[in-house]
Parts: C-alpha cells; sequence; structure tokens
C-alpha cells in the first residue's frame, strides 16, 4: 500500500510537471511572438501579470514532490520572463532614432542626403530598423552602417573610411608574406593593461560589485606563456586555463560619488599559423569523433530550413570538404561589415547574418560555423581581441575549422579573401592566422567562473566583462572599458 502510495505521488509529481512546463512553453511562446511582432506594451502587460501570477502561486506551495515539480516550472518561466523583458529594454536601447531625426543623423556623413535619398535607401533595405508599437524606430548605427553597405552611400562621404579600411591586415600585408614564406609560426609577445571603470553611484555606497574581466587563454601553437602581472584589486579569482570563457574575478566595495574601478596587467606571446591546404588530400572528418562540433546549438546555431536552402545553392554538388569550406568561406565574406546590435537582442544571429544583408565578425563567423557543420565540416568558435603592425585594435570574433588530416585550423571569414593572384595569399584566412591576436574565448555562450547571479550584459561573447552586484547586472550603458597593449621586445620576453 506505501508503494503504490509513492508511485502514485510520482506519477501525479510527473504528470504535473509535464503539464507545468506545456503551459510554460505555450505563454513564453506567445509573449515572445508578440515582442517580436512588435507589441511592446501587450508583451510587457502580459509579463507582468504572468509574473505576478507565478509569484503568488510560489508564494502558497508546500514544497512536496507534487508542488516542486510546479514550483520549479514556475521559477524558470519567471526567469525566462524578465529576460523577455530585459530584451525588450536592450532593443529599445539599440533602436533610438524616429523617423523625423534620421536625415540628421545621415548628414553627419553625407552631408547632402536628402529625404529622396533616404526613402530610396529605406526602400533597398539599407536602414535597419524595426516597428516597436506601431512606430518605425531606426537602429542607432543606421547612419554609419549605411557607408559600410553601400558603395554609392560611401562615394558620397568626404574623407570617411569604413572599418576595414582602417585596420592593416584586412588587406594583404607583408606581414602574411612573411608567414607563408616561413613556413613556421611567427611570435609576438604582447602586454596588455584592461581596466574596467563602474559609473559613479552606478551602485549603492557599501555594496560589492563583483567583475568578470576577460582573460587570455592558454592555447599551444596559438596563444602561449600567458602570465599575469598584476590585478588592482589585488585579490582575485582566475578561471583555469581550460575555461571556455575565460575569467579573472575581482570584487570591490562601491563609494558614494565614486566609480568603482579595476585594473589588469598581463602579457602572452600570440603565434601566427599558416598551413597549405592540398584539396586532393583533404578527407571527410570522422563525425563520431566531432559530434560536438557539428550539431546545431541552439539558438544561434540552427539547421533552419532557409539555411539549408542556401547551403544547397552555395554548395551544389561539391563533394570535397575544403572545397566546400572555400565556397562557404567566400559566400560569407561578401557580405558587408556593420556595426551590430547587442547579440543578446538576436534571437537567432547565423538566421540573422544570412538576411540582414550585412554582418559583424560575430555574426558572420556563428553562420559560416553553421553553414560548414550542415555540410559535415567540425567548426567551433574563437574571439577576443585583435592588433596590427601599425597600433590598431579591436574586439574580434573568427573561428577553427577541422579538416582532416590537417587538424583544427583558423578560419577568419571577416578578414575574408585577401586581394592577391597567390592561391596562398587570397586564401590566408582559411586556414591561417596572423600573430596579433588576444584570445579570450574557445566557444560561444559559456558560464563564466565563479557564477553569475544575474543576467550576462553579453550573452554570447565575453571580450569586455561582465559586472553585477546584489540588486542586479549592471548592463554597458553602466560602465566602461578601456584596453591598452604594447609589443614586448624579444630580449624583454626572454628575461620574463
Amino acid at each position: 500500500m506505501k508503494k503504490s502510495y509513492f508511485n502514485l505521488k510520482a506519477l501525479l509529481a510527473s504528470t504535473a510537471c509535464a503539464l507545468a512546463s506545456q503551459a510554460f512553453s505555450a505563454d513564453l511562446h506567445q509573449i515572445r511572438q508578440k515582442i517580436d511582432h512588435g507589441h511592446y506594451q501587450l508583451a510587457k502587460s502580459e509579463i507582468q501579470a504572468l509574473t505576478a501570477k507565478t509569484g503568488s502561486m510560489e508564494g502558497n506551495t508546500t514544497m512536496d514532490d507534487l508542488t516542486a515539480a510546479s514550483a520549479n516550472a514556475d521559477a524558470s518561466l519567471s526567469e525566462a520572463l524578465a529576460f523577455e523583458a530585459e530584451r525588450m529594454r536592450r532593443i529599445e536601447m539599440e533602436f533610438t532614432i524616429k523617423p523625423e531625426d534620421l536625415l540628421e543623423s545621415i548628414r553627419r556623413y553625407i552631408p547632402d542626403a536628402t529625404g529622396t535619398d533616404i526613402r530610396a535607401w529605406d526602400s533597398a533595405g539599407l536602414l535597419e530598423y524595426m516597428i516597436i508599437d506601431g512606430e518605425r524606430r531606426y537602429f542607432r548605427k543606421a547612419a554609419y552602417n549605411l557607408v559600410h553597405i553601400s558603395d554609392a552611400a560611401a562615394a558620397r562621404t568626404a574623407d570617411y573610411k569604413r572599418f576595414t579600411e582602417k585596420a592593416p591586415l584586412y588587406q594583404l600585408h607583408s606581414h602574411h608574406r612573411e608567414i607563408i614564406a616561413a613556413k613556421s609560426s611567427q611570435r609576438q609577445r604582447i602586454e596588455v593593461e584592461y581596466s574596467l571603470t563602474v559609473n559613479a553611484d552606478a551602485v549603492p555606497a557599501g555594496e560589492t560589485v563583483r567583475a568578470w574581466l576577460p582573460f587570455p587563454q592558454q592555447l599551444p601553437g596559438l596563444q602561449e606563456n600567458v602570465s599575469l602581472i598584476s590585478s588592482v584589486p589585488e585579490t582575485h579569482q582566475l578561471a583555469p586555463a581550460t575555461q571556455s570563457q575565460r575569467t579573472i574575478y575581482l570584487e570591490k566595495t562601491a563609494a558614494k560619488g565614486h566609480p568603482t574601478e579595476f585594473r589588469i596587467r598581463y602579457a602572452f606571446d600570440s603565434l601566427s599559423r599558416y598551413t597549405a591546404i592540398d584539396a586532393d588530400r583533404v578527407q571527410p572528418a570522422n563525425s563520431a569523433s566531432f559530434e560536438e562540433f557539428l550539431g546545431e546549438r541552439a539558438p544561434h546555431v540552427q539547421f533552419t530550413p532557409k539555411l539549408q536552402a542556401l547551403s544547397q545553392q552555395i554548395v551544389g554538388d561539391e563533394t570535397n570538404p575544403y572545397r566546400i569550406a572555400q565556397k562557404l568561406f567566400a559566400h560569407v565574406d561578401q557580405i558587408p561589415w556593420a556595426g551590430a546590435r547587442e547579440y543578446s537582442t538576436i534571437r537567432n544571429i547565423s538566421q540573422y547574418a544570412a538576411e540582414a544583408g550585412h554582418a559583424d565578425c560575430g555574426q558572420q563567423t556563428l553562420l559560416l560555423i553553421t553553414l560548414l557543420r550542415m555540410n559535415g565540416i567540425p567548426a567551433r568558435w574563437q574571439s577576443g581581441w585583435e592588433f596590427a603592425p601599425q597600433g590598431f585594435d579591436t574586439m574580434h570574433d573568427w573561428g577553427e575549422l577541422y579538416l582532416a588530416p590537417y587538424g583544427w585550423m583558423p578560419m577568419d571569414v571577416t578578414h575574408g579573401l585577401l586581394e592577391s593572384d597567390s592561391e596562398a595569399e587570397r586564401w590566408f584566412y582559411l586556414g591561417g592566422i596572423d600573430s596579433y591576436r588576444l584570445i579570450f574565448n574557445s566557444d560561444y555562450s559559456r558560464p563564466l567562473l565563479p557564477a553569475k547571479h544575474h543576467f550576462r550584459s553579453e550573452t554570447v561573447d565575453n571580450q569586455r566583462g561582465e559586472v553585477e552586484w546584489r540588486g542586479g547586472n549592471l548592463y554597458f550603458d553602466q560602465w566602461d572599458y578601456n584596453l591598452a597593449w604594447k609589443l614586448v621586445e624579444p630580449q624583454q620576453s626572454a628575461q620574463r
């Protein structure tokens, strides 16, 4: 009799959990649909009502097996609802330009722009916007992006240079030729000072501010001899070298009227890599050995019907893995670079990159990873910062692909195909990498150590850092960051 009672209780708990899960999925799906169709006020009202409902239910539960299942579902729903509300807030921070203000914004770059021009650019899909509660709102970088994705618009600027024209290694450079000619790694010793500064009074005085600053990974053959020189505060927790998104964790007490600053210094060796690939030697990868790097990973790597159709269009009847990779690389490379929305505001980044008409480095990389995996080619993420011989630096994302018998090799589709008659130079960034890289992340959307208590500001990458306090996450508008770097001379490096 007692055994039957517990069986019945377990069955009821399982049924309650399933029903709660179904209700959770239905409610969340409906709210997401409203958000994606721009009905923000309605979605916010429903989120408030559902949050109040789940809160009331949680307060009345007696935590036995039956009610625990329902309570867990309610907690998951509450967290998901809270993030949907936060996502809307972040999107509204990204899409800030009203139609009547768009011309003034564009004239900063194209002084003779007219309303007729705007209508033409808008019709051509060159000005990213969203409809929010019936109002058209343009992306805050719409004017900046216009001159990156339209040659005609760029030609009407006075002396404005596109991002890729400012970056020395986005064109064929002597550094590329030296790497190819050397047939061995070129090594640069780089020292970095990184600071993260929380705005004064963003956190109440006396409260503990928790900060995760990105820190270099130890990757043999790519990034070696990583050493922490100093940290402020001195007490810290350094994530292990195996952490996919590696950080150094620091705490500090907020003081009234003063910013809260965290600062670290470190040095590392950045190594170039180049492999001369013979397509006829390349063999399909053993799928059983690379399951993690061949499958889907929602939400940003999904084999959607639209991407499957795109893959077939690009690849055609080609069966050689390297030649397939070349076709996919060349296709993604031709997507114009543009300044990106915060990644947390995009539901499926690879799909977005394929459809938006422009993409930044991480969006291009996730699209290429998705397309490669769809074609049986293992692919994975890598990101951090990039530098250049002439002093350029910026956050940057790229990746790696696996080709047998060569192994894992770098790929940087944003640097893309270099203009050259030499095949080795032209395809340098499909299998090669320069020695001006700083790698924090070997995967995307992975846990930090120690774990965050609140939402992350960047849900995909980690190049700037994360900050929170007892009261919640601190988003990017509540703090700033700075990275300063320098090359260390060989003789200095030898003394370390």
